[in-house]
């Protein structure tokens, strides 16, 4: 994982931020087709069908989306010197758009913290707009680092630092919304919806900041949002499909006990109560449980026999009813 992030974090040095953010479907297929051959999950062929053959699809789905992506996403890109990213950075285009993305995001996180809006839209979309941030300033940090180790300083403008700290502080609050997102919800539901949000406000945020798009004619741009359009298609035919957890049941059932026999007779399942307490077989009335677990008495009965000389046993022993 630690390299092929850091392949992820150089990538953005040599290619348009437009580019880069869009493939990461691809790691989504990976883990679709790497998932079926190593987790060597037992199915029938019934469950084939209803399985894995829309992850196929959405497998096919991504893989076009993504040649469309490559095809006629923009190729050229500028050099991250410090001029140029101060420039871009102090450009009013760049800072309408973080006027509104302040304002959204404050807006977003008052619904979430204040009013317990914990929809997975809000939360990813929480994400969203600090992910969108991290990679403008990753494709920075990225981009001047490696003109400096091509001989061609750029650690000594200050903007260099005010980059490296916003990338930071972005991913680790980017972090936190995600963790708190995955207690919620599923992961693959995460997966899907995250994608998507991620990826169109990412390609937002270079489109304006770094201006990729610039000197691109009509048709490639149109492409280049139908391959997004598929690869999220095919993103969410992959993750839809994915085998969901079973959830906890809290009781007992008499099928997973071997020798038990069962108490299905009229097809309804027996199990406890689950009310204040969470135990098995509680007792919801103790008060008498003296009574109830005190040693049980054999009634003794006398009987008259024929002969007194006559060996017998003096007693018998009566059957208890279920009453008694």
């Amino acid at each position: 994982m630690l390299l092929g992030e850091l392949g992820v974090f150089a990538s953005y040095a040599f290619a348009p931020l437009s580019l880069i953010v869009p493939l990461s479907a691809v790691s989504v297929i990976a883990s679709a087709i790497i998932g079926i051959i190593f987790i060597k999950e037992k199915w029938k062929p019934k469950d084939f069908l209803r399985r894995y053959v829309l992850s196929f699809v959405g497998c096919g789905l991504a893989v076009v989306g993504t040649y469309l992506l490559v095809t006629f996403a923009p190729n050229s890109h500028e050099k991250m010197t410090g001029e140029n990213v101060t420039r871009h950075l102090v450009s009013w285009p760049f800072l309408l758009y973080m006027l509104v993305e302040i304002i959204l995001f404050c807006l977003l996180l008052y619904f979430y913290k204040e009013k317990n809006a914990n929809n997975i839209v809000v939360i990813l979309l929480l994400v969203a707009l600090l992910g969108s941030m991290t990679v403008v300033t990753v494709k920075a940090v990225a981009g001047m680092l490696v003109l400096s180790i091509q001989g061609n300083l750029q650690l000594d403008y200050p903007i260099f630092y005010v980059m490296f700290v916003c990338m930071v502080a972005t991913a680790v609050y980017q972090a936190a919304f995600l963790s708190q997102a995955s207690q919620m919800y599923d992961s693959s539901l995460i997966a899907s919806v995250g994608y998507i949000l991620s990826t169109t406000i990412a390609i937002t945020a270079g489109a304006i900041f770094y201006l990729d798009f610039i000197g691109e004619d009509v048709l490639h741009i149109c492409m280049f949002a139908l391959g997004c359009l598929i690869a999220f298609l095919g993103v969410f035919l992959i993750t839809r499909n994915r085998k969901k957890p079973i959830p906890f049941e809290p009781y007992i059932s008499m099928d997973a006990m071997p020798g038990m026999q069962n108490m299905h007779d009229k097809g309804m399942t027996v199990q406890p109560e689950l009310k204040a307490s969470f135990s098995y077989g509680a007792l919801e009335n103790n008060d008498n449980i003296s009574e109830i677990y005190a040693p049980a008495t054999l009634p003794v009965m006398q009987e008259e026999h024929g002969s007194r000389s006559a060996s017998g046993v003096p007693y018998r022993v009566l059957e208890h009813t279920k009453k008694e």
